[in-house]
């Protein structure tokens, strides 16, 4: 049973204390937030069985959220780490939550991290806050690795893509959807775009291909 199979009862969980939740944001599983001045930045990092590989992770994160929280699947025999009061109290000196996911998706409070956090990285916290406000709906599925994460910038690409295929754009047409564009168009990151003269954009073939991959849909396709 895959990671991604964890998100969902985490995401209801967290969403059910008030949180808005975003999957694979800044390399981190999953980001909720709380609004307010600033936000309540909260990193879950998930595995299917609680180890030191998952501790390490939420150590990296730490930084950047006000909380971490580890989650994974509470083992069938009752012999997991979730068990194991080092592994719990470890979890604690670190200020971790642990969060245990039943094969029936019932989620669980193991620890609450309720410890002291390290020093938080403040630059990094705005990127993820950054991130998770650009990021039209919650189109990653934490816990995926293989997938290409569809990021608040890939997004504006597409809309960028999805404008261009009725014919030749300036950047400045396409700000309404994405107001990014002209950097976008600029850095053509992807492959997606071409110069047809100064400052007017075409689609190339590899942007055909990418909206077979990721289908947008236009203000004129209706609901």
């Amino acid at each position: 049973m895959p990671e991604t199979s964890l998100y969902l009862p985490i995401k209801r969980f967290l969403e059910d204390q008030g949180f808005m939740v975003k999957g694979e944001i800044g390399n981190c599983d999953l980001v909720a937030l709380k609004e307010g001045e600033p936000p309540l930045v909260v990193i879950g990092e998930m595995k299917l069985s609680f180890n030191l590989e998952l501790v390490l992770q939420a150590v990296d994160r730490a930084a950047a959220a006000d909380e971490v929280w580890l989650a994974a699947r509470i083992s069938r025999r009752g012999n997991g780490r979730e068990s194991d009061k080092r592994f719990r109290n470890l979890c604690r000196r670190l200020g971790f939550g642990m969060l245990g996911v039943s094969e029936m998706g019932d989620v669980s409070v193991i620890v609450s991290p309720d410890a002291p956090m390290p020093r938080k990285d403040t630059r990094k916290r705005s990127r993820l806050v950054a991130e998770h406000r650009r990021r039209r709906g919650d189109p990653a599925v934490g816990g995926s690795t293989r997938a290409p994460v569809m990021t608040a910038y890939r997004q504006e690409a597409l809309a960028c893509a999805a404008a261009l295929v009725a014919g030749p754009l300036r950047p400045r047409d396409l700000r309404p959807n994405a107001p990014k564009a002209a950097q976008i168009l600029r850095d053509n990151y992807y492959g997606w775009f071409d110069r047809a003269e100064r400052g007017i954009y075409i689609l190339t073939e590899a942007g055909h291909a990418a909206l077979q991959r990721w289908p947008q849909t236009t203000p004129n396709d209706g609901p």
